[in-house]
């Protein structure tokens, strides 16, 4: 076609069509893509009565069973397990009726050692900061006693400066 003839053609009001298919193509997609990438937020429960203690943080933490250690209770994925005060009652280094709760996680195989070994991987404890060691130390105990084999404390991020 002539450029005199294009010119008409434009003029003469004749709309274009769009062929919108590949558009809500990718429109399906970028949905999808948000939807998955918004469910795969890590979120931490934190209860309104704990005190963490503050510290640096260099790596973000893992999608991992947690034990929260409150002044009233001890709670395992938000499953209440037993009172904090009865975990000085508790004869032993390990609390049993915590270990019955966390032998329910599943067992995996340890990468690059011998065919037998296994462990739950990692476990995060959320203590409040007034907690005393010597339940602590039973919480770690029995995490360890369960064949957890990374144990990690929760604590609030300090910045560089110092300040909360």
């Amino acid at each position: 076609m002539g450029k005199r003839a294009q010119r008409k053609f434009r003029l003469a009001g004749h709309e274009v069509e769009m062929n919108v298919v590949s558009l809500i193509d990718i429109f399906a997609i970028l949905v999808f893509y948000l939807l998955v990438n918004a469910l795969a937020v890590e979120i931490l429960p934190n209860p309104n009565s704990l005190h963490l203690p503050q510290s640096q943080v260099r790596a973000a933490p893992k999608q991992v069973p947690v034990v929260v250690v409150s002044k009233d209770s001890i709670l395992v994925d938000n499953v209440r397990v037993m009172n904090t005060a009865d975990v000085a009652k508790v004869d032993g280094s390990f609390i049993p009726q915590l270990k019955s709760e966390l032998l329910r996680k599943p067992l995996m195989r340890v990468e690059g050692a011998d065919a037998g070994a296994v462990t739950r991987g990692d476990v995060n404890i959320m203590a409040d900061k007034e907690i005393p060691y010597e339940v602590l130390k039973k919480v770690m105990a029995t995490c360890t006693e369960a064949r957890f084999a990374k144990i990690s404390l929760s604590v609030i991020e300090k910045r560089d400066g110092g300040g909360a």
